[in-house]
């Protein structure tokens, strides 16, 4: 499987002529049509035109769901989270994530203000593919999610060359009923990445695994910071 291949993907532009753009990676088993309906909810009318970019994942059988192929950005091998995610699944999402974002470098929009975004397993590869750049983006979304294979990550990003990284602002939230990503994992992800010097702004709802209305506006405060910038 090529890599760098371009993913199928949806789009919408809140304007004319975007010179921001939001890639938002879905969770396991959904496509890129799922965080689409966010986009009236969360923009307010004052924010510069931003493209918003919803990849649709391979689709690749998933251990942990008998081998049932599905969409999903790198195999579940586990429940348990310290071995949850393989290391060759999470390095070709990142490529793919980053042929993206360099697809959006050659529309015109450069890396740095390119916000990435993900819920569940995608907010796990936003973490992994954010936090590995030398050129920082304008932001990472790591909503109901974990920081995967946190050794290589915290090796990448206490090295020289991780404080580009380091200096991306980090905005990560998590239901306190998660029963998918327990929440203490999300809680422990969000440490890691401040006593690594992370900006990171850290909510927690009483809620599933899901997304709720406090949480898409704390988002969009958080997105007008980033957009005035």
């Amino acid at each position: 499987m090529d890599k760098t291949a371009l993913l199928e993907t949806l789009e919408c532009e809140t304007g004319p002529s975007p010179q921001w753009s939001v890639i938002w990676l879905h969770g396991l088993g959904a496509d890129g049509n799922d965080f689409m309906p966010i986009v009236p909810e969360l923009v307010r009318p004052d924010w510069p035109a931003l493209r918003f970019v919803f990849p649709h994942a391979p689709v690749r059988p998933v251990t942990v769901n008998n081998g049932v192929p599905m969409r999903a950005w790198y195999d579940i091998r586990d429940f348990d989270l310290a071995n949850r995610a393989d290391a060759a699944g999470v390095d070709e999402s990142v490529a793919r994530v980053e042929a993206l974002i360099a697809r959006e470098g050659e529309r015109g929009v450069p890396a740095e203000r390119v916000i990435l975004a993900g819920f569940s397993q995608g907010g796990a590869v936003t973490l992994a593919a954010g936090l590995r750049r030398r050129e920082p983006l304008a932001g990472l979304v790591a909503l109901s999610t974990y920081l995967p294979l946190a050794p290589d990550v915290l090796q990448a990003l206490g090295s020289t060359t991780g404080a580009e990284a380091r200096r991306q602002p980090v905005f990560m939230a998590h239901g306190s009923h998660d029963p998918v990503v327990p929440l203490q994992a999300g809680r422990m992800s969000a440490k890691i990445l401040r006593d690594l010097g992370v900006e990171l702004e850290w909510h927690e709802y009483p809620m599933a695994h899901q997304v709720c209305a406090e949480q898409i506006g704390h988002l969009a405060e958080w997105f007008g910071r980033r957009l005035k910038g």
